[in-house]
């Protein structure tokens, strides 16, 4: 008998201790994960029945804040400026959660953060809330400019300070307006939901960091790097041979060709002025798979960029073990094709590398959060993402850079009285269409802007290019940044 009760007691205290871990696991653990999930309505009710702070730009634009309802939810969450900053912003919905800055940034918003909970004894002793507000790096100006240099067609642009990695404007189009997502009606809500979730353009899609494409001649960027930081290729040697197409090995009689059918060599300034196919296509080859899969990860490419946004997706270059029985994958991802794909935001971060001799820094969105009554309690702290190249490449490669404005396919980009660095990209994707591309930094010798912009699936790909098409909207971000006319 004695036996059967102490077996009873061990199980009995064996019960005990899973039930008190499961419980530790859900109140400490798993609290953040639980608290912060968009799918947690609980939360949401006590998140929407409090105080909530506002966004706002870097030049004092309100672009997320609450007013007092006379609901059961008692507030409302407003965005005053509607699609412009959406993807930044996100939504804060009863019904769908929260995205966006109101997602990362939930906690100082409601005044959780460990910096705002007990500020002062007397907000503990009077039962006072303290929420905090975020200021944002982005000014309204610059993404206005953005907004609507790119109008109507699919697409992104991001502009990042290479120096700090602040993102400056992130816009996409199509965007959606977050206001419906907010109203306590959920018929309203629900309806506002259907048709974007419905719509083929992807509108709840922020194209900027979330999705990725074929980088295109952009990419080149990073082969040039690859070959400079190896030290097989300088900007006298190789001269590569001019040619119209590169015959591809192991590919039984595969060619690459340049675009347009275009004749082109020579040593590197002058091949990446024009962005010639086939020279790059083959210094991707004599460079091997090992070193430009090196080359890639070195610029952050199968790396999730440590934006404060949600969901950044992680741009992504084949292991070198996938070119091994296939050289003709190799010189077609040297060229940004294949299987290579990238986030607007990777390749504004690649160039940003290069404008910050060699060095990456973490993107980010937030610039300070105050406290309801003006203090700051935190100031983003720039921090280094990756090494990409040495300074002396990084120097190397803007000069190059800043000849493909003066003379080569990027002179749509050039400004009066600034010196402008940039490439230009047009990613075949079929059907006689491309996305076209441009990064573009400047003034080149002391970066303070760059800019990436993809223009999705441009008809007619003998025009469409990214000199073309997206170097007019890299122009109209830096001339509103530097003040050039």
């Amino acid at each position: 008998m004695n036996r059967q009760i102490r077996l009873l007691g061990i199980a009995g205290l064996i019960l005990f201790i899973l039930l008190f871990a499961w419980l530790t696991n859900i109140q400490v653990v798993s609290a953040k994960r639980l608290n912060d999930n968009p799918l947690n309505t609980r939360q949401a009710v006590k998140d929407f029945s409090q105080p909530r702070g506002a966004i706002q730009t870097a030049d004092g634009v309100v672009v997320a804040d609450s007013v007092d309802t006379n609901d059961q939810l008692q507030r409302l969450r407003q965005y005053p400026t509607g699609p412009l900053f959406a993807h930044i912003t996100g939504y804060f919905s009863f019904t769908f959660g929260s995205e966006g800055v109101e997602r990362t940034y939930n906690k100082e918003l409601t005044g959780n953060a460990n910096k705002l909970k007990l500020n002062s004894i007397g907000d503990l002793l009077l039962d006072k809330k303290r929420t905090a507000n975020v200021t944002l790096t982005l000014t309204q100006k610059l993404q206005q400019v953005a907004t609507q240099a790119l109008g109507s067609r699919k697409g992104a642009v991001v502009a990042l300070d290479p120096r700090t990695g602040a993102v400056l404007a992130m816009a996409d189009y199509p965007s959606f307006d977050p206001n419906p997502l907010s109203a306590h009606d959920q018929q309203t809500v629900h309806a506002a939901w259907n048709q974007l979730v419905a719509d083929t353009n992807k509108p709840l899609l922020p194209r900027a960091y979330r999705e990725r494409y074929f980088p295109g001649s952009t990419f080149k960027i990073v082969t040039a790097s690859t070959g400079l930081a190896d030290g097989s290729v300088t900007t006298t040697q190789p001269v590569y041979p001019s040619l119209t197409e590169l015959p591809l090995p192991q590919s039984g009689g595969q060619v690459l060709k340049n675009f347009g059918g275009e004749r082109c060599g020579g040593p590197l300034p002058q091949i990446i002025a024009v962005s010639c196919n086939t020279a790059f296509a083959q210094m991707g080859l004599d460079l091997g798979a090992q070193k430009m899969s090196a080359g890639a990860l070195a610029f952050g490419f199968n790396s999730v960029p440590p934006l404060d946004l949600p969901a950044a997706a992680q741009s992504l270059f084949p292991p070198a073990s996938a070119f091994r029985f296939n050289a003709p994958a190799l010189a077609k991802s040297a060229i940004g094709q294949q299987d290579v794909q990238a986030s607007p935001l990777q390749m504004a971060l690649a160039g940003a590398a290069i404008a910050n001799k060699g060095v990456a820094m973490g993107p980010h969105v937030m610039a300070e959060v105050r406290d309801s009554e003006g203090q700051v309690i935190e100031t983003f702290k720039p921090q280094p993402w990756k090494t990409a190249i040495t300074p002396e490449v990084a120097s190397t490669m803007t000069d190059m850079m800043v000849g493909v404005v003066q003379h080569g396919t990027a002179t749509g980009v050039a400004l009066p009285n600034v010196q402008v660095a940039a490439k230009t990209g047009t990613a075949q994707t079929g059907n006689n269409t491309s996305h076209t591309w441009m990064v573009a930094f400047a003034p080149s010798q002391a970066p303070s802007i760059v800019v990436a912009v993809i223009v999705e699936n441009q008809p007619n790909v003998s025009e469409a290019t990214g000199g073309v098409v997206a170097a007019p909207i890299a122009k109209a971000v830096l001339q509103a940044a530097l003040g050039s006319s």
